[in-house]
């Protein structure tokens, strides 16, 4: 039942991204060609990848919602993770292929000919800052509710694009001002950030992938909780990995040395219980016994 409330919540706000960016991309994409800026016209490809990258995410949430089967006996989470490394490589496709246009013009030297961008624009990078403003906390929040992955990435996706709406009005105000070169300045810095959100969330999704444990508080946090449980008189190891947006742990607890085999297990038993209770995102709790 959880799960399918945690689909149903990214599919929603994946569906309210996906129209918001619509708009969004043709308003800047109009602003840029009347108005004449080339950051504009930038931004407006950048929110429109945002539309495709949340179709991403979806599919990532679907399949990640999955039960486990014969062929996927530990369920299919990493599908989530595939899904945030995906959209971490076209968020980088973006930012280079932005850079490399604003670098162009930068190199070329021919200032007097770029056009000035017209007032239009600046309006339209205004009320994009304030949209996508919204929208990273709007997502953020609902990534935060059911712990996805894929959707905290599309959530800084729209973070990096309110960022680069900010380049944009920059660029622009200064192109106006009299500094035309400031306009594709403002692109290749806002390239900058798109590739510095792809980079965080390529690395997410890699740990995920790859067995990284959790962090030092979590991993402490569970360490004191299975002390706190009578019978067991110290831990001799404890390893934790990432499962995409779960986590498996394997523990090694001491008990009295002449405790039946059936005393043992039940402490056993009760650890298990309680760290798959007390940390939700705990898929599974292996306890291993040795004698004290």
């Amino acid at each position: 039942m959880e799960k399918n409330q945690n689909e149903a919540l990214a599919v929603k706000v994946s569906t309210v991204s996906i129209l918001v960016n619509l708009i969004l991309s043709l308003i800047k994409l109009l602003a840029g060609v009347i108005g004449k800026s080339g950051a504009m016209i930038s931004d407006a490809v950048h929110s429109a990848s945002d539309v495709f990258s949340t179709f991403v995410v979806i599919i990532g949430v679907k399949m990640a919602g999955k039960q486990a089967d014969e062929e996927h006996p530990y369920g299919h989470e990493r599908m989530e993770c595939a899904a945030a490394m995906i959209l971490a490589m076209l968020l980088a496709a973006v930012g280079i292929g932005i850079g490399a246009s604003g670098i162009q013009k930068i190199i070329s030297g021919n200032y007097d000919s770029l056009t000035v961008p017209k007032r239009l624009t600046l309006f339209a990078a205004a009320i994009s800052i304030a949209v996508k403003e919204w929208m990273f906390w709007y997502t953020k929040s609902a990534a935060k509710k059911i712990n996805s992955g894929a959707l905290m990435a599309d959530a800084w996706h729209h973070r990096s694009d309110s960022l680069s709406s900010i380049g944009s009005f920059l660029g622009i105000l200064c192109a106006r001002m009299g500094y035309p070169v400031m306009d594709p300045i403002a692109s290749a810095i806002i390239s900058l950030c798109i590739l510095k959100a792809a980079y965080d969330i390529f690395k997410d999704g890699l740990d995920k992938m790859v067995d990284h444990c959790c962090d030092p508080v979590t991993e402490q946090s569970i360490w004191d909780t299975a002390l706190s449980i009578e019978g067991v008189e110290g831990i001799d190891d404890l390893k934790t990995r990432l499962f995409g947006d779960k986590i498996y742990v394997d523990l090694e607890i001491l008990v009295q040395k002449d405790f039946t085999l059936k005393d043992a297990h039940a402490i056993a038993e009760q650890v298990h219980d309680v760290i798959e209770r007390d940390f939700p995102n705990c898929k599974h709790c292996m306890v291993h016994v040795n004698p004290f």
